[in-house]
Protein backbone atom coordinates (compact mmCIF):
# COMPACT_ATOMS: atom_id res chain seq x y z
CA UNK A 1 0.00 0.00 0.00
CA UNK A 2 1.18 3.78 -1.04
CA UNK A 3 2.48 5.55 1.90
CA UNK A 4 0.05 8.68 0.67
CA UNK A 5 -3.14 6.89 2.10
CA UNK A 6 -4.67 7.19 5.47
CA UNK A 7 -6.83 5.23 7.57
CA UNK A 8 -10.14 6.75 8.10
CA UNK A 9 -12.33 4.06 9.13
CA UNK A 10 -12.47 0.24 9.56
CA UNK A 11 -16.18 -1.50 8.17
CA UNK A 12 -17.34 -3.91 10.93
CA UNK A 13 -20.17 -6.12 11.48
CA UNK A 14 -23.30 -6.44 9.73
CA UNK A 15 -26.05 -4.68 11.20
CA UNK A 16 -29.57 -6.09 10.41
CA UNK A 17 -30.44 -8.26 7.30
CA UNK A 18 -30.27 -5.65 4.56
CA UNK A 19 -26.98 -5.15 4.22
CA UNK A 20 -26.27 -2.02 6.84
CA UNK A 21 -23.02 -2.30 8.34
CA UNK A 22 -21.29 -0.78 11.78
CA UNK A 23 -18.70 1.41 10.90
CA UNK A 24 -16.09 2.83 13.08
CA UNK A 25 -14.50 5.94 12.09
CA UNK A 26 -11.26 7.90 12.78
CA UNK A 27 -11.99 11.08 12.06
CA UNK A 28 -12.05 13.91 14.52
CA UNK A 29 -15.53 14.05 14.45
CA UNK A 30 -16.71 10.79 13.05
CA UNK A 31 -19.83 12.16 11.50
CA UNK A 32 -17.32 13.33 8.65
CA UNK A 33 -16.01 9.87 7.46
CA UNK A 34 -18.77 10.11 5.03
CA UNK A 35 -17.98 13.97 3.65
CA UNK A 36 -14.39 12.83 1.99
CA UNK A 37 -16.28 11.23 -0.54
CA UNK A 38 -15.11 7.71 -1.88
CA UNK A 39 -13.02 5.68 0.27
CA UNK A 40 -10.36 2.88 -1.15
CA UNK A 41 -9.71 -0.70 0.64
CA UNK A 42 -6.05 -2.03 0.35
CA UNK A 43 -7.36 -3.84 -2.85
CA UNK A 44 -8.06 -0.41 -4.39
CA UNK A 45 -11.88 -0.97 -4.33
CA UNK A 46 -14.05 2.34 -4.27
CA UNK A 47 -16.68 2.54 -1.49
CA UNK A 48 -19.51 5.44 -0.49
CA UNK A 49 -20.98 5.64 2.71
CA UNK A 50 -24.12 6.76 3.78
CA UNK A 51 -24.79 6.78 7.77
CA UNK A 52 -28.30 5.35 8.70
CA UNK A 53 -27.68 5.82 12.53
CA UNK A 54 -25.09 6.18 15.26
CA UNK A 55 -21.72 4.05 13.80
CA UNK A 56 -24.57 2.68 10.98
CA UNK A 57 -23.85 3.27 7.70
CA UNK A 58 -25.09 1.78 4.43
CA UNK A 59 -22.21 0.88 2.33
CA UNK A 60 -22.02 0.41 -1.74
CA UNK A 61 -19.42 -0.35 -3.64
CA UNK A 62 -18.24 1.68 -6.69
CA UNK A 63 -17.76 0.01 -9.79
CA UNK A 64 -17.23 1.40 -13.26
CA UNK A 65 -18.21 5.06 -11.60
CA UNK A 66 -21.98 3.38 -10.47
CA UNK A 67 -22.33 2.78 -6.83
CA UNK A 68 -23.67 -0.45 -5.97
CA UNK A 69 -25.18 -0.87 -2.75
CA UNK A 70 -24.65 -3.88 -0.35
CA UNK A 71 -28.00 -5.10 0.01
CA UNK A 72 -27.88 -8.41 1.76
CA UNK A 73 -26.39 -9.25 5.11
CA UNK A 74 -24.65 -12.52 3.52
CA UNK A 75 -22.17 -9.53 1.15
CA UNK A 76 -22.64 -7.19 4.27
CA UNK A 77 -20.79 -10.00 6.50
CA UNK A 78 -17.60 -10.34 3.76
CA UNK A 79 -16.89 -6.63 4.07
CA UNK A 80 -15.74 -6.85 7.71
CA UNK A 81 -12.47 -5.74 8.46
CA UNK A 82 -12.47 -3.94 5.61
CA UNK A 83 -10.20 -1.17 6.14
CA UNK A 84 -11.15 2.42 4.48
CA UNK A 85 -8.20 4.68 3.14
CA UNK A 86 -8.14 8.32 1.69
CA UNK A 87 -4.89 9.94 -0.12
CA UNK A 88 -3.31 11.91 1.85
CA UNK A 89 -3.83 15.16 -0.30
CA UNK A 90 -7.46 14.87 0.06
CA UNK A 91 -7.22 15.52 3.81
CA UNK A 92 -6.97 19.31 5.07
CA UNK A 93 -3.65 20.58 6.29
CA UNK A 94 -2.99 20.37 9.72
CA UNK A 95 -3.18 23.30 11.70
CA UNK A 96 0.28 25.30 13.45
CA UNK A 97 1.11 22.73 16.18
CA UNK A 98 -0.77 19.91 14.99
CA UNK A 99 0.11 17.25 13.07
CA UNK A 100 -1.60 13.71 11.43
CA UNK A 101 0.38 10.89 13.53
CA UNK A 102 0.76 8.76 10.21
CA UNK A 103 3.56 11.74 9.75
CA UNK A 104 5.46 10.75 12.70
CA UNK A 105 6.22 7.51 10.60
CA UNK A 106 10.23 7.27 9.29
CA UNK A 107 11.22 10.20 11.63
CA UNK A 108 14.31 10.11 13.56
CA UNK A 109 14.32 9.92 16.70
CA UNK A 110 16.84 11.61 19.27
CA UNK A 111 16.81 11.92 23.15
CA UNK A 112 17.18 15.08 24.79
CA UNK A 113 20.74 15.86 24.43
CA UNK A 114 20.12 15.40 20.27
CA UNK A 115 21.75 12.15 20.42
CA UNK A 116 20.34 9.24 17.92
CA UNK A 117 18.03 6.48 19.15
CA UNK A 118 16.64 5.12 16.12
CA UNK A 119 13.30 5.75 14.07
CA UNK A 120 9.82 5.96 14.52
CA UNK A 121 8.81 2.86 13.12
CA UNK A 122 5.08 2.64 14.11
CA UNK A 123 2.20 4.56 16.04
CA UNK A 124 -0.17 2.49 17.99
CA UNK A 125 -3.40 3.62 18.69
CA UNK A 126 -5.88 0.77 20.72
CA UNK A 127 -7.90 3.47 22.26
CA UNK A 128 -6.30 3.60 25.49
CA UNK A 129 -3.80 5.98 24.80
CA UNK A 130 -1.35 6.56 21.69
CA UNK A 131 2.10 5.17 21.83
CA UNK A 132 5.54 5.26 19.67
CA UNK A 133 7.93 2.60 18.49
CA UNK A 134 11.75 3.37 18.21
CA UNK A 135 13.03 1.72 15.87
CA UNK A 136 16.99 1.40 17.47
CA UNK A 137 20.11 0.34 15.17
CA UNK A 138 20.83 -1.94 17.96
CA UNK A 139 18.29 -3.76 20.42
CA UNK A 140 15.11 -4.42 20.62
CA UNK A 141 12.40 -1.51 19.58
CA UNK A 142 11.92 1.34 22.59
CA UNK A 143 8.12 1.69 23.00
CA UNK A 144 7.24 4.90 24.72
CA UNK A 145 3.91 6.59 25.59
CA UNK A 146 3.22 9.60 23.43
CA UNK A 147 2.54 12.08 25.66
CA UNK A 148 4.27 15.62 26.07
CA UNK A 149 6.36 14.74 28.50
CA UNK A 150 7.83 11.77 26.88
CA UNK A 151 8.02 13.03 23.60
CA UNK A 152 8.40 16.75 24.10
CA UNK A 153 9.61 17.95 20.38
CA UNK A 154 7.90 17.06 17.26
CA UNK A 155 9.61 18.59 14.48
CA UNK A 156 7.99 17.70 10.93
CA UNK A 157 9.99 19.88 8.82
CA UNK A 158 12.93 18.96 10.31
CA UNK A 159 12.10 15.79 10.12
CA UNK A 160 12.72 14.43 14.23
CA UNK A 161 11.15 13.87 17.04
CA UNK A 162 12.44 14.00 20.80
CA UNK A 163 12.29 11.37 23.17
CA UNK A 164 12.90 11.06 27.10
CA UNK A 165 11.90 7.82 28.70
CA UNK A 166 10.31 8.19 31.94
CA UNK A 167 12.41 7.77 35.30
CA UNK A 168 10.21 4.10 35.73
CA UNK A 169 11.00 3.10 32.33
CA UNK A 170 15.29 1.31 31.80
CA UNK A 171 16.78 1.46 28.47
CA UNK A 172 19.69 -1.05 28.87
CA UNK A 173 21.90 -0.92 26.03
CA UNK A 174 21.45 -3.85 24.06
CA UNK A 175 24.39 -6.76 24.58
CA UNK A 176 22.82 -9.68 21.53
CA UNK A 177 24.49 -12.14 23.39
CA UNK A 178 23.49 -11.43 26.65
CA UNK A 179 20.73 -13.40 26.61
CA UNK A 180 22.44 -16.42 25.77
CA UNK A 181 25.27 -15.91 28.26
CA UNK A 182 22.55 -15.81 31.43
CA UNK A 183 20.80 -18.44 30.58
CA UNK A 184 23.83 -20.48 29.66
CA UNK A 185 24.79 -19.34 33.44
CA UNK A 186 21.54 -20.09 35.19
CA UNK A 187 21.99 -23.57 33.41
CA UNK A 188 25.08 -24.26 34.75
CA UNK A 189 24.35 -23.66 38.50
CA UNK A 190 21.35 -26.50 38.45
CA UNK A 191 21.64 -29.03 39.26
CA UNK A 192 21.72 -32.20 36.83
Amino acid sequence: MPDSRILLGVIGRAHGVRGLLRVSSHTADPADLTSYGPLTDEKGRQFALTWRGDGIAEVAEIVDGAPRKVADRTVAEKLTNTRLFIERDRLPPAEDDEFYLADLIGLTVVDAAGSAVGRLAVVHDYGAGVSIEVERPAGPPLILPFTQACVPVVDIAGGRVTVVPPDELEVPDFDPGADDKAGAASLAGAPS
